[in-house]
């Protein structure tokens, strides 16, 4: 995922402790856009070999995560999202104005 993309929310089951420390949370089913892109802590936390992509969306603004060291915002894993099939606004235009039946040269 990458900063300005479009994003629908596929997941929004939250703790009780998440939805204590957030002020918004994402709703399912609902678009959003892609602020920021970041990468997850749970390599430095929990020792781990992987970690996760969070992003900061648009839409949504929550306060100062209170574990990080940079008060980076609160954000929400990447995999509580889809990314939108959207197509480029110019290939769109150019689809739009071909017609069904229209006239072509043979």
């Amino acid at each position: 995922m990458v900063k300005g993309q479009r994003v629908v929310c596929i997941n929004d089951v939250f703790s009780p402790t998440v939805r204590a420390l957030y002020r918004q949370l994402p709703v399912k089913d609902t678009i959003y856009t892609v602020r920021e892109v970041f990468l997850g802590r749970e390599k430095i936390v929990k020792g781990g070999d992987t970690a996760t992509v969070g992003l900061l969306l648009e839409e949504l603004v929550n306060p100062k995560d209170p574990f990080h060291q940079g008060e980076q915002e609160l954000g929400f894993s990447s995999e509580r999202f889809a990314p939108l099939n959207e197509l480029p606004a110019e290939k769109s235009e150019v689809e739009e104005t071909v017609g069904i039946g229209a006239w072509a040269p043979a």
